[in-house]
C-alpha cells in the first residue's frame, strides 16, 4: 500500500481549516498561519482558508460574558467579530506579501446548484489571482435552516467545491487518539477505524469537536481528498505535513470517490422526508444499485417536493442512502406500492433514479 503522505507532498490545491479555540487562545496563530501559507504558495500550491473565530471575537467586543445562546445575540457577535477577524488576517498576510479575500457562505448557498457554481467560479478566480480566500459561515444572517452546523462541515463541503487534493483540519489536538491516548498515524477506513475511537469534546469557545472532524474527514475522503487532523499550536505543523513527515492523523482518500453530483446529494442537500422500501426493493437498491420504483415503496414521511432530497430506508428503518425525489410527497403516497401500467412510459414508476441516488 502506497504511503499517502507522499501524495500529500504533491498536492496542488489545499483547504486549511483553523478553529476558533486556537485563534482565541493564541494571538500568534495568525502570523504563523500567514508564514506557512506563504511557504506553500512559493512551492506552487494554492490555499483556501476556512476560519472560525468571528463569534468568539465579537463576544468579547460586545462585552458578553460567554458565547451567546440566543440567535439574535449570536448574529450580533458574528457581525461585530467578522471585521476584527479579517483585520487580523489582512495584517498578518500583508506582512508576507499575500492578499486575502473574505467569502461568507450559508448552507443555502451551496445547496442551490446555481449559487454553488457561482461560489466555485468566484473562488477559482481568487486563486488564479494569487489571493487567499478566507471562508467563514455568514453567521450574521444564518438561521438554523441555512446553517452548516460548524466550520468542519463547511470545510468538507468546500473541498470538492474547489477540487482540493488535501483538507487540513487544524485544532488544539495532535490528531485522532486511540484507546490508550496514542496518536493514530493513518486511517484507511473512517467507519471501521475512526468512529469507534471518537469521543465528543465540548468547548466553550467553538462548536466542533473530534466527532465533527471525523465526519468532515469521512465526507472529504469520499470526495477524493486526503484529510489531516493536526495540532495548530505547533509552529511548523503545515511545513511538516507537506514535507511528508509523520504529523497528525492522515485519513486516506477513498479508492472509489463520489462524483461531484452524488457528493452534493449525499452531504449538501438536507433530506426533507423519508421513503420506506419493502425487503425486495431494499435488496435491489443496496446490492444491485437499482432505482427506487414506486412498487417497492411501502411508506412515505415528510413534506417534500420534486427535486428535494429524501432518505431511503430499509423496512427496519436503517438508512440505505439518500436521493433526489422525482415527485412530491403527496404524489409518492398515491403511487406507493403501485405497479406500472402496461404500455406506460418506463420512467413513470421511478420515484428516485439511480443516477440521483447515493447508497451507503
Amino acid at each position: 500500500m502506497s504511503d499517502p503522505r507522499k501524495s500529500i507532498e504533491k498536492a496542488r490545491r489545499i483547504v486549511v481549516k483553523i478553529g476558533s479555540s486556537t485563534l482565541a487562545r493564541d494571538a500568534g496563530a495568525y502570523a504563523r498561519l500567514a508564514s506557512a501559507v506563504r511557504a506553500l504558495s512559493d512551492a506552487g500550491k494554492q490555499v483556501v482558508l476556512v476560519s472560525s473565530g468571528a463569534i468568539a471575537l465579537g463576544t468579547k467586543k460586545l462585552g458578553y460574558r460567554a458565547r451567546p445562546k440566543e440567535m439574535a445575540r449570536l448574529q450580533a457577535a458574528a457581525a461585530a467579530g467578522q471585521s476584527l477577524l479579517m483585520r487580523a488576517y489582512e495584517e498578518a498576510f500583508a506582512r508576507e506579501g499575500l492578499a486575502v479575500a473574505q467569502v461568507l457562505l450559508t448552507h443555502a448557498d451551496l445547496a442551490d446548484r446555481v449559487r454553488g457554481n457561482n461560489a466555485r467560479a468566484a473562488l477559482s478566480a481568487l486563486l488564479d489571482a494569487r489571493a487567499v480566500p478566507v471562508l467563514n459561515e455568514n453567521d450574521s444572517v444564518a438561521v438554523e435552516e441555512i446553517k452548516f452546523g460548524d466550520n468542519d462541515e463547511l470545510s468538507a463541503m468546500v473541498t470538492p467545491l474547489v477540487d482540493a487534493d488535501v483538507l487540513v483540519l487544524l485544532s488544539d489536538v495532535e490528531g485522532l487518539l486511540d484507546a490508550k491516548g496514542v496518536r493514530v498515524s493513518a486511517v484507511h477506513d473512517v467507519v471501521t477505524e475512526a468512529l469507534p475511537l471518537v469521543r465528543a469534546k465540548k468547548s466553550d469557545v467553538g462548536t466542533g469537536g473530534m466527532a465533527s472532524k471525523i465526519e468532515a474527514a469521512r465526507r472529504a475522503t469520499l470526495a477524493g481528498a486526503h484529510v489531516i487532523i493536526a495540532d495548530a499550536r505547533k509552529p511548523d505543523v503545515l511545513a511538516r505535513i507537506f514535507g511528508g513527515e509523520d504529523e497528525g492523523t492522515v485519513f486516506v482518500a477513498a479508492a472509489r470517490r463520489l462524483s461531484a453530483k452524488k457528493h452534493w446529494i449525499a452531504f449538501t442537500l438536507r433530506p426533507r422526508g423519508d421513503v420506506w422500501l419493502d425487503a425486495g426493493a431494499a435488496s435491489a437498491v443496496r446490492s444491485k444499485g437499482k432505482s427506487v420504483l414506486a412498487v417497492g415503496v411501502s411508506g412515505v414521511r415528510g413534506d417534500f417536493r420534486a427535486g428535494d432530497s429524501v432518505r431511503v430506508l430499509a423496512p427496519d428503518g436503517t438508512e440505505l442512502g439518500r436521493g433526489v425525489s422525482r415527485c412530491s410527497s403527496v404524489e409518492a403516497v398515491v403511487i406507493a406500492g403501485r405497479r406500472e401500467k402496461k404500455n406506460a412510459p418506463e420512467d413513470q414508476a421511478v420515484l428516485i433514479h439511480r443516477d440521483d441516488l447515493v447508497v451507503w
